[in-house]
């Protein structure tokens, strides 16, 4: 936060236990120019190169004199970059200008409505040694949180760092998630990831299709203004009871939603109980939320696991979600992305049944009939678009080769 004292600011961390990340001190002078002192684990490697990131900041927001302290623990640039930004905005608050490092080519894909959403892992949006390597664990998305994981004076810290991960982090192709805060502030939060190439958008403790409105609006607006073409999708989370009986009017908002997400810590306590692993206390919220999902033509996707050390807990869980209509599951720790990916790959009887529907509805498109049948039952689009997912699901896992028509 910003000191009494108007002429000093500090951003970052320090102290023995700090990796990743750095701690700048920025003190106001009437003259000498700027003097610089720089502690640094990597200084015989990298010490130059922070020198001159630093002085080439000072430069762009016009700052000549003053006394800067950095004290370095392994920061990345993208990390060095925002914490000094955010000391320099943390002086002058009415500063309009970003500092942006240039874009990493490898954070130029997009997505898809559809595409899988199997595991998303949350990720803290003030701590960016977590950012690094997140996409080595290959989670399907990666959830850069603005709201419930950072410390209220650490909301201006988050966006910076977000905005210049989404710049500068590879995540090695995993979906470009962002969880902002809850509106009204989140609306704030947008212009920090919007320009950025992000994905997904999750909207927290959402409770009307009027506040999926003012997303959508604020997006397009966003996007006109920097020129963005490709599309950028929501994933509303339902946390409360209020949330759970208005969740179709939600999931149907907009059509860039392309998920609809269930919190059940802020859900439970909503509803005055304890949250539990057998789950009875939320069955009727996430069958609600898993049946406004499917009326609405995007995907139900589940809360997380919060004890990362039950692992068999994790798995009969997703079995669980699985069983109830659940296409995915947030991750609050890598160790926890094979344990779900596995738990909601297909069956051995499940991949059999989706190539028999599969091949059969190829087969009567190949001869132009109009009805598709298996045995004595019909088949309907419904029901091969499920086993196309089915197959997808079970290729992505290994189960079966991509080449399986063949066979």
């Amino acid at each position: 936060m910003r000191t009494k004292n108007l002429t000093k600011s500090i951003a970052g961390k320090r102290g023995d236990n700090i990796r990743s990340d750095c701690y700048i001190e920025i003190q106001l002078k009437e003259s000498g120019g700027i003097k610089l002192e720089l502690k640094s684990k990597v200084e015989v490697m990298y010490g130059e190169s922070i020198r001159e990131l630093i002085f080439e900041m000072c430069e762009y927001f016009n700052l000549k004199n003053a006394k800067i302290v950095c004290e370095d623990y392994g920061a990345l640039p993208f990390v060095i970059a925002a914490r000094f930004e955010l000391a320099i905005k943390r002086l002058f608050p009415n500063t309009k200008k970003e500092f942006l490092l240039p874009f990493l080519k490898q954070n130029e894909y997009s997505t898809t409505k559809d595409r899988l959403r199997r595991t998303r892992l949350y990720l803290p949006g003030n701590e960016p040694k977590f950012f690094i390597n997140a996409g080595l664990h290959s989670p399907d998305g990666i959830i850069l949180d603005l709201e419930d994981s950072v410390a209220p004076t650490e909301k201006d810290a988050a966006q910076l760092l977000v905005r210049n991960a989404l710049r500068s982090v590879d995540f090695y192709g995993a979906e470009r998630m962002v969880r902002i805060n809850q509106l009204p502030k989140g609306l704030e939060d947008l212009k920090y990831i919007v320009p950025h190439n992000v994905h997904v958008i999750l909207i927290p403790k959402c409770e009307s299709a009027e506040q999926v409105n003012a997303i959508e609006k604020e997006v397009e607006k966003l996007k006109k203004q920097f020129d963005i073409k490709s599309e950028i999708y929501f994933m509303p989370i339902i946390e409360s009871a209020l949330g759970v009986l208005k969740s179709y009017e939600i999931a149907s908002a907009s059509k860039f939603n392309c998920a609809l997400a269930i919190g059940l810590e802020d859900y439970t306590a909503d509803i005055g109980t304890q949250r539990t692993n057998e789950g009875r206390e939320s069955i009727f919220a996430r069958q609600m939320l898993v049946n406004a999902a499917r009326a609405a033509g995007i995907q139900p996707i589940d809360t997380v696991y919060s004890d990362v050390a039950d692992m068999e807990g994790l798995r009969q869980s997703v079995i669980e979600a699985k069983s109830l209509g659940f296409e995915g599951k947030g991750c609050i720790h890598p160790r926890q992305i094979p344990v779900v990916h596995q738990a909601f790959a297909p069956t051995s009887d499940e991949i059999e049944k989706a190539k028999k529907i599969v091949l059969a509805f190829e087969e009567a498109e190949k001869k132009g009939l109009g009805v598709v049948a298996l045995g004595s039952k019909m088949i309907d689009p419904p029901v091969v678009k499920r086993a196309l997912r089915t197959i997808e699901l079970a290729i992505l896992n290994n189960l079966l080769d991509k080449n399986w028509r063949k066979q």
